[in-house]
């Protein structure tokens, strides 16, 4: 891997990771094609990750301070984020499960672009209906255990190369009624502990990296970091203008010139 390679896939991650157009599909197609790009396991997509998990710790740090330090403060101002807490840890179960049941199953998927492709006419396909019959109006005091429950399997099935985690977990919060912004804040903060989660394993590729190439994975994931946070702000803006059609358009396009270039599902 060079250094501008390591730069150009921490920006793609960046961008990618909080647009609903999928960082894992993005990924697995730009390292396709990347001449002479090798990675040991899966651990500098991992760094990349934790990148803009540090994006969404330091845009969203008024929500994220406030939920830790709810569960010691009783002013009723903190309800909303006295409830996000174990809301978060209800959402974080079926993502665990089903990441910790599949994870041997999906990893080899990130080698096949046919899957990929898939996967994103699929996101495709789920935004369009979320965009279509979106129109709810609750707010985060109002979120229910079945919201954070139904969040959580849909960032759980987006271990899948392809189909975007927040584009997932946006969408059927949307599709429960939830606003939109709301529905991307709560989808930013479910996505910490899965990141985290997906570090920790991670840790045993550490040994196998070269030393001589950690300049890159942190050069990588820096970028990941700073272009993180501007996509946070550019979903937000669009999601309170109610304009995911362009997304869906965009992950069709994506996906079907996949196709027409040959790639299939195994």
């Amino acid at each position: 891997m060079t250094l501008l390679q390591a730069l150009f896939l921490g920006l793609l991650q960046g961008i990618t990771e909080f647009l609903p157009i999928s960082s894992s599909g993005h990924l697995a197609i730009a390292q396709h094609f990347l001449p002479g790009f090798r990675q040991p396991g899966v651990l500098f997509d991992v760094l990349l990750h934790v990148g803009t998990l540090m994006a969404v710790i330091i845009y969203l740090r008024r929500e994220v301070g406030l939920i830790l330090a709810a569960p010691f403060r009783r002013e009723p101002g903190d309800d909303p984020y006295r409830r996000f807490l174990p809301l978060i840890i209800i959402g974080s179960v079926p993502t665990a499960v089903i990441g910790l049941t599949f994870k041997d199953f999906v990893t080899p998927l990130f080698e096949n672009i046919g899957v990929v492709a898939a996967m994103l006419v699929i996101t495709g396909a789920l935004l369009f209906v979320a965009e279509r019959f979106r129109g709810g109006r609750r707010k985060a005091g109002e979120l229910t255990m079945a919201d954070a429950l139904a969040a959580g399997l849909a960032q759980g099935m987006a271990i899948l190369p392809g189909l975007s985690r927040s584009g997932a977990t946006i969408s059927v919060l949307l599709a429960k009624g939830v606003d939109g912004e709301t529905a991307a804040r709560f989808s930013f903060l479910l996505s910490l502990p899965a990141v985290a989660g997906a570090a920790l394993f991670s840790l045993g590729d550490v040994e196998k990296v070269p030393p001589g190439d950690w300049p890159l994975y942190l050069a990588g994931a820096g970028v990941a970091f700073v272009s993180g946070l501007a996509a946070i702000h550019m979903l937000l803006a669009i999601l309170r203008r109610g304009r995911l059609l362009a997304f869906a358009l965009y992950c069709w396009l994506v996906g079907g010139t996949l196709f027409a270039m040959g790639f299939r599902l195994p």
